[in-house]
């Protein structure tokens, strides 16, 4: 029975390699004239969406108990918030204001977690109460539009990590070096620590077993209300860190900031291979799935012809085809 899951997880896995491949490769192609395959383009991809996967790290592993969370993408509106007035009207320091962050989302995953796990109240509604808290307090603190100016979280914000191969000739003639800012080097730690976790401690294996079959969970003696508690502290603890991430890409705070990113999320989640019921996934996919979400977006920009919406469109055909894929797997596994 495990090796099926195994294999059902790891097909689902290539198709979503393969449909990145295929997805970039494309628009190296196409849009060749317009720089598209240059090595900056494919690293611009992990600069814009470094808030974007950590949230969607912390998404795969609630996932993977059965559950979701739709309050990701006002917690980071939050998380901006706080940071842009902390810095420029509170006169605080933004390495207090980071830890402050942290300490937030700990407490925001405290709260959801204990009302899933303990009081067995449905997912959707604990975190769409959550969704409504963080758009209100967000407005609370303020209505306005805030752009941080403060130097020490400019700097850092604007830190340029060279890569030593990769760069080209730009039409002026000048040598172009590719380079990840602060936020992508965060991002990917956060995937490398959450990869390990679930791969290799009794937690990440607890995750699955509450996900695969809660009642077996309970007979093998996990505490799953304890092990869902810690899943939603988990996710709102890395959301906290890709607020941090998002913040240094946006420098501003905003209350109508990341609307729609726990869709966006969740819909990286299952592209990249995790089942909507639990038990079946893995961060290397949410990756990939994150990657897929972030080349859409670029192909219809640098078309320059095609509206915006065009890539919610095309993400949703995506997350359609995913979902069918889901429920084939399932029927098959059922039927075995």
């Amino acid at each position: 029975m495990k090796s099926r899951k195994m294999n059902s997880n790891t097909l689902l896995l290539i198709i979503t390699v393969v449909l990145f491949v295929f997805m970039y490769a494309a628009g190296c192609v196409i849009y060749a004239d317009k720089g598209f395959g240059h090595f900056q383009t494919f690293l611009n991809l992990l600069i814009n969406n470094a808030g974007l996967l950590c949230v969607t790290c912390g998404m795969t592993c609630i996932m993977l108990t059965g559950g979701i969370d739709i309050s990701v993408g006002s917690l980071i509106a939050l998380d901006c918030m706080i940071l842009a007035v902390g810095m420029e009207s509170w006169g605080m320091s933004a390495p207090v204001l980071c830890i402050l962050i942290l300490f937030i989302g700990i407490l925001f995953g405290i709260v959801q977690g204990f009302c899933v796990g303990y009081l067995k109240i449905q997912p959707f509604i604990v975190t769409m109460a959550g969704m409504f808290f963080g758009r209100g307090m967000t407005a609370v603190i303020s209505t306005d539009q805030v752009s941080i100016s403060n130097e020490w979280f400019k700097n850092l914000a604007n830190i340029k990590i060279e890569i030593p191969f990769g760069g080209y000739m730009n039409r002026k003639g000048i040598y172009q070096v590719p380079y990840i800012r602060v936020s992508v080097v965060i991002a990917l730690l956060v995937l490398a620590a959450i990869f390990l976790m679930l791969r290799y401690t009794k937690f990440g294996r607890s995750l699955y077993a509450v996900g695969g079959n809660e009642q077996s969970a309970v007979m093998m003696g996990l505490n799953v209300p304890m092990t869902k508690l810690k899943a939603y502290v988990l996710s709102s603890f890395l959301c906290s860190i890709g607020g941090i991430c998002f913040c240094m890409n946006t420098m501003s705070g905003n209350v109508q900031q990341a609307t729609g990113l726990e869709m966006d999320a969740i819909a990286s989640s299952v592209i990249g291979g995790t089942l909507l019921t639990g038990g079946v996934g893995n961060v290397i996919g949410s990756f990939f799935g994150v990657m897929i979400n972030g080349t859409i977006s670029t192909l219809v920009k640098t078309n320059g012809k095609l509206l915006s919406s065009w890539s919610s469109i095309a993400v949703a055909a995506l997350l359609c085809f995913f979902i069918v894929l889901q429920s084939v797997f399932a029927k098959i596994k059922a039927k075995k």
